[in-house]
């Protein structure tokens, strides 16, 4: 069996999966297989990956099912996935080349029971680190980089993560049906028991489309108000995260309340009170995102 599966979730891309698809046949460990999640695309990307396939450079696995949004892809991936470690790369991104043998090298270096697996950069096309660098450090809490703990942007990170606790945290009891299978919620359910090593190094090249998740977030904010809420709710679980970020996270949860048309959701936090406070500015911000959603 391999080590790694590189997964990629498609909807309508057949052109552009051309490029991850080159920057896989150049890895020069092949320790790995290519798992296509296919969303119900009505495009050729069948037709192209079948082509692929063909050609025997590197194994693949396709998977065309019905469409069910991206979070279902992922949740199908995991579901298909036996190696000991998953790392997703969009079909408009693309693997550096040695990423497999670097990720391997890394992890059978420092691996442990204790750690969920690797958190690591990513980069534009250009070279340029999405956000910031990661801390100087072994190993990181997903938690406390949400939270601005390291005065460090952001940014997108890419995880490389075991696909056991995949696998468990899909059936743990704070992972809520209703929000699909989101990774971000996913891995800070896992960051209640682990912790990630870090790699300040880059696993994936990225390009924002148009059409992608990052361009279009406020219209998801919109349409999958309620998701984004229920996302709010589990960061209130986690303690300790400083009074900037929770009156972040009230505002953000009450202005998706209002977006979702479900009012009591504000007030399943860990206090009455911080709602009622919040409200107007949160009812501001609502309008806010329900302005720049129609301008998208």
């Amino acid at each position: 069996m391999k080590l790694i599966t590189v997964f990629t979730p498609t909807y309508n891309r057949g052109h552009l999966l051309q490029r991850a698809y080159e920057a896989l046949c150049r890895q020069e460990n092949d320790n790995f297989e290519w798992l296509i999640v296919d969303d119900g695309s009505t495009d050729n990307t069948e037709e192209i990956v079948k082509k692929w396939q063909a050609e025997n450079k590197i194994i693949i696995r396709y998977i065309k099912k019905e469409n069910g949004g991206v979070g279902s892809a992922y949740k199908c991936a995991i579901e298909n996935t036996d190696t000991e470690l998953i790392i997703a790369i969009d079909s408009d991104d693309y693997l550096p080349d040695g990423g497999i043998e670097l990720i391997e090298k890394f992890w059978n270096e420092n691996k442990e029971d204790k750690y969920a697996g690797i958190v690591a950069i990513d980069k534009y096309f250009d070279g340029r680190v999405v956000g910031d660098l990661l801390p100087d450090q072994k190993d990181v809490n997903l938690i406390d980089l949400l939270v601005g703990k390291y005065n460090i942007d952001n940014g997108d990170r890419t995880d490389v993560v075991r696909t056991k606790l995949y696998k468990e945290a899909i059936s743990s009891p704070e992972y809520n049906e209703k929000l699909g299978f989101e990774p971000h919620n996913i891995h800070l359910i896992m960051s209640k028991k682990y912790d990630f090593l870090v790699l300040n190094e880059c696993l994936k090249y990225v390009e924002y489309q148009p059409d992608g998740l990052t361009n279009t977030l406020y219209a998801r904010i919109v349409k999958y108000a309620e998701n984004f809420a229920l996302t709010r709710l589990l960061y209130l679980t986690f303690k300790n995260t400083g009074i900037k970020f929770r009156i972040k996270t009230y505002l953000h949860l009450i202005s998706e309340s209002i977006l979702a048309k479900k009012m009591s959701l504000m007030f399943k936090g860990d206090s009455k009170i911080v709602p009622i406070i919040l409200f107007i500015p949160g009812w501001l911000l609502a309008i806010y995102i329900r302005n720049k959603a129609k301008k998208i």
